[in-house]
């Protein structure tokens, strides 16, 4: 087909929908092409109307189809390239809807430094090859051909050959060839200057390897004295990277004379002071100095800094002013820097260390996604800008100081609609956060700020030894809650003491831990609650527990899940039903810690439908609506019919289906029915559905939660424990509840709509509703009343 690419021009176009054909179905995300001269004429023959039909190639398929214009988009042939390289179709799907990746891609030259992802490494590189590394003449991939510069065991390294044929020369084992969403450009994208050394991992220095060039401003701290200039060069220094530096003309010193100094001593200015901040005069610095002392804010300067602290979440300035943001996980001194440092763990891979600096490990957090800076560099995330203050707060002294929360020994009911954002909107509001207490705060302000779901807890019979911390949970923390809605972090660590005292877990009053694990503790070890899930599971006895974690296969097609989705997967996957209807479900979604998820969003299902996931319950046949007497594990993935919805028919709609010649060979699966509901001679068979009452999220090792306080779907609230910060290291979180009634607008939009939306373009924090998912909760109250 392109035996004579020269004199022969294509048109390519990625495919946006499934497409099926005789029982095959070629998926979204398919790269197809078409001789130009062959589109002009199709254009040509009818120019008064959109082209409905192009006859395309599907060049991974090799196969030839007519398919609709509509659901075919455009690309160039550089983006034809770099996308078909990556496989699956969804994800390259996904990636040309984002398409940020794919801009960056286009940018990378060879002999650029870029960092390569791999089995969670971060490992640097140099490109030596772009273009394909497919001999045949039909048109294939662009890869990236990477030297990589550590001493790392990688599946299929090379010294650049591939195939039998060389495409670049490096050492033997140190050539990799990658599709462009693995392959980032820059060693240091922050570009802060204070690159922390890699472990495991000896790095080959070159002049190409460095956080600055020619022409940046840069500060360095030597003799007691910080002299600042321009760098004029990098040289390769054997085994370190020096900077030539063209010193400012400071008096005593010879004009212009160039310093030579190592990389790591040197510090571009702008990771030095908050932007706005550097004032150039005659005497710059003197002011440089001055701003590097520790007292720095102490006169004149941003107040907002002195309020910051560990987990206060911030924004810095970096690469030319754009912001990044983060957690601060640890505030100390470093070696060899003056003044206070903060280690922030970033919420992009912006970062350059894994929370080492030197060597020495200060917090822990994923590759790239550790910087340390200085404290002064550190801004409150303008995000949560809305959070502050307001006027009529501010004049009153119980809302803006380290209040104490009461103890109310009298049964309070949760509040609901108005009554709820009176009592819980605001700032102290919820629970407050302190030493890593976010995953319980989280869990707790779910299951009981505005829902009696889980109140058997509170109130149930329990062993003797446990009846101190079910008293803690009800009278410290949940009434308050309810009546006061306010809980001072003092309540919550007397139940993490409880907890530890008592020999349940160990490091419940000072480590990072999952809201499951607690809530397996305080329901089973402590309160002995009964297990809120039955299972049944394909010739297995009976499995009871507390929540349900989504295991499914890889699936092209689901790119932008919604919960339902998720769950109805998870359940054919695994072969699981429900043994009777639960009273709370509990679902954690497929993500293991911050660093792994599944899907990039995740759309929140408001109503969860189980009435096909339950045992030996009536079921109706998903095409005529009659009750159903068999199910097809087969056809639920079968691409011609829903996404949603397990796959049940009555006889005859079996029949039809299954004449088909491609199922044949299904095997039926025979449904029971209870005998009342036969011979009551009810058409109508009843749903049975579960309601969506909080979430909880996660996001650079911190929980948060939304909570749904009312009917309609817009009363959403917004709840952290840890928001903002009043003081240094000895001050206090101030936890925060504020409305957000964008999460209607989101869980109404179509997946399509979604997957097209990037992160930073979605409203308020619907972002990490969307995004960062870690647990969803439903209840049933009608059946809550007789757990």
């Amino acid at each position: 087909m392109f035996s004579s690419a020269k004199e022969t021009k294509y048109i390519y176009f990625i495919l946006m929908e499934d497409f099926p054909v005789n029982g095959r179905v070629f998926p979204a995300g398919n790269i197809a092409t078409i001789p130009e001269n062959d589109y002009l004429k199709e254009v040509q023959n009818e120019p008064h109307v959109a082209v409905r039909r192009l006859k395309v190639h599907l060049v991974e398929a090799d196969v030839y189809l007519s398919l609709e214009a509509a659901i075919l988009r455009g690309l160039s042939e550089q983006d034809a390239g770099l996308l078909l390289a990556v496989s699956p179709s969804a994800e390259r799907l996904n990636l040309y809807l984002e398409n940020e990746a794919l801009q960056n891609a286009r940018l990378i030259r060879t002999q650029d430094p870029v960092m390569v992802d791999y089995k969670s490494q971060s490992l640097p590189g140099v490109v030596k090859y772009i273009g394909s590394i497919d001999d045949s003449p039909r048109f294939s991939g662009t890869f990236f051909g990477i030297e990589l510069q550590v001493e790392s065991v990688v599946d299929g390294q090379n010294d650049g050959v591939f195939g039998g044929h060389q495409y670049f020369r490096c050492q033997t084992g140190s050539g990799i060839f990658l599709p462009f969403n693995r392959v980032k450009a820059g060693w240091c994208p922050g570009e802060a200057g204070l690159c922390a050394s890699m472990e495991g991992a000896k790095i080959n220095h070159a002049l190409r390897d460095h956080p600055v060039n020619p022409g940046d401003r840069v500060a360095i701290y030597m003799e007691k004295e910080m002299k600042e200039g321009i760098v004029v060069g990098v040289l390769d220094g054997g085994s370190v990277v020096l900077v030539n530096l063209e010193s400012d003309l400071v008096m005593g010193e010879d004009p212009k004379m160039p310093l030579r100094v190592p990389l790591d001593s040197v510090v571009k200015e702008d990771m030095l002071q908050p932007v706005g901040n550097i004032q150039h005069s005659p005497s710059r610095e003197s002011q440089l100095r001055q701003d590097l002392k520790p007292d720095i804010w102490e006169n004149g300067g941003s107040q907002s800094n002195c309020n910051l602290g560990i987990k206060s979440v911030v924004q810095i300035n970096v690469d030319k002013g754009q912001p990044v943001t983060g957690v601060i996980q640890w505030m100390g001194q470093l070696p060899g820097m003056t003044g206070k440092c903060a280690g922030v763990e970033l919420d992009e891979d912006k970062g350059v260390s894994d929370g080492t600096w030197k060597g020495k490990r200060y917090f822990q957090c994923a590759t790239k996604r550790g910087i340390f800076v200085r404290v002064e560099s550190c801004q409150p995330d303008t995000r949560f800008q809305s959070l502050a203050i307001a006027q009529e707060d501010s004049q009153d002294p119980e809302r803006t100081t380290n209040q104490e929360s009461c103890i109310v020994p009298d049964i309070i009911p949760p509040p609901r609609n108005e009554e709820a954002v009176r009592i819980l909107q605001g700032r102290m509001r919820g629970i407050q956060g302190h030493c890593n207490s976010c995953y319980m705060d989280s869990a707790l302000f779910s299951l009981f700020s505005c829902t009696m779901v889980l109140d058997s807890m509170l109130h149930k019979s329990t062993k003797s030894q446990s009846g101190h911390i079910q008293q803690i949970l009800r009278e410290e923390i949940v009434n308050p809650l309810r009546r006061d809605g306010f809980v001072d972090c003092k309540k919550v660590m007397n139940l993490r003491r409880e907890l530890t005292r008592d020999g349940y877990c160990e490091g419940f009053t000072t480590e990072e831990k999952d809201p499951e694990e607690f809530l397996n503790v305080i329901m089973q070890h402590v309160l002995g609650l009964e297990p809120l899930l039955k299972l049944k599971s394909a010739g297995q006895k009976e499995q009871e527990c507390y929540c349900h974690q989504i295991f499914i296969d890889e699936d092209d097609d689901l790119v932008v899940p919604t919960v339902q989705q998720l769950v109805e997967h998870s359940f054919h996957s695994n072969r699981l039903k429900l043994a009777e209807v639960p009273s709370c479900f509990i679902i954690q979604m497929p993500r293991f810690g911050k660093n792994y998820k599944m899907f990039e969003k995740i759309i929140p299902s408001l109503e969860l439908d189980i009435t096909d996931l339950l045992c030996d319950s009536p079921r109706e046949c998903c095409l005529c609506a009659e009750l159903a007497t068999q199910e097809c594990e087969e056809c639920f993935k079968d691409k011609l019919f829903s996404k949603a919805g397990l796959k049940q028919y009555c006889t005859v709609c079996w029949h039809q289906v299954h004449s088909h010649s491609a199922r044949r060979s299904h095997k039926s699966m025979k449904l029971r029915c209870p005998d009342e509901f036969t011979r009551s001679g009810n058409a109508m068979v009843p749903r049975e559905k579960m309601q969506l009452f909080a979430m909880l999220c996660i996001e650079t090792s911190h929980y948060v939660s939304f909570i749904k306080y009312g009917p309609e779907d817009h009363q959403w609230m917004f709840f952290d424990s840890m928001s903002d910060r009043h003081g240094g290291e000895s001050g206090y979180n101030i936890p925060t509840v504020t409305a957000c009634p964008e999460v209607a607008k989101y869980v109404k939009s179509s997946a399509v709509k979604l997957a097209k939306q990037h992160p930073r373009d979605l409203e308020g924090v619907a972002k990490r509703q969307l995004c960062d998912a870690y647990m969803y909760l439903y209840q049933n109250p009608r059946m809550a009343v007789y757990k």
